[in-house]
């Protein structure tokens, strides 16, 4: 369906290979590969109260629990980056960040935002290595954060 005018939004669904991710600090704008793991899991706490007629449990909603978000990018020379945030973590000190995930839509504008609050890297892992190879050096990294919060920008 073509563009119809409509203001209230786009008939269309975004697609998910335009975005960027800024760390808030001199990296800003960080192309990544490949960055997933957001999502949040609500436990579930089952209460059976004494005088309930039921011989069942109620479910109610517990802790909410965010997974830890995993980003692949390319290896640059000199960017060593995020094995010295990795390196600063010593006996429950690191310093924690707020990282955004925005996704752009064809004219570069955010259009959709995931906020991590208190972010900081759990795992970095980089891939093999081969002579025969021919692929390009990837960096994972695994983010642990206490909240995600989604932001729709208009």
């Amino acid at each position: 369906m073509a563009d119809d005018g409509n203001k209230e939004g786009s008939t269309w669904p975004m697609p998910k290979f335009r975005f960027e991710v800024d760390f808030g600090t001199e990296l800003k704008g960080v192309a990544f590969q490949e960055v997933f793991g957001m999502d949040v899991e609500t436990q579930i706490i089952e209460y059976r109260a004494s005088n309930s007629p039921l011989f069942s449990t109620e479910k109610m909603p517990g802790i909410s629990k965010y997974g830890n978000i995993t980003m692949k990018r390319g290896i640059f020379v000199n960017d060593n980056t995020f094995w010295n945030w990795h390196a600063e973590i010593k006996m429950n000190t690191i310093k924690r960040r707020t990282i955004l995930i925005k996704l752009l839509d064809e004219g570069g504008k955010v259009t959709m935002q995931w906020s991590l609050s208190n972010a900081w890297p759990t795992k970095i892992t980089s891939n093999d290595l081969k002579s025969d190879g021919n692929e390009v050096a990837i960096d994972t990294i695994e983010i642990a954060h206490e909240q995600l919060t989604i932001t729709n920008v208009k």
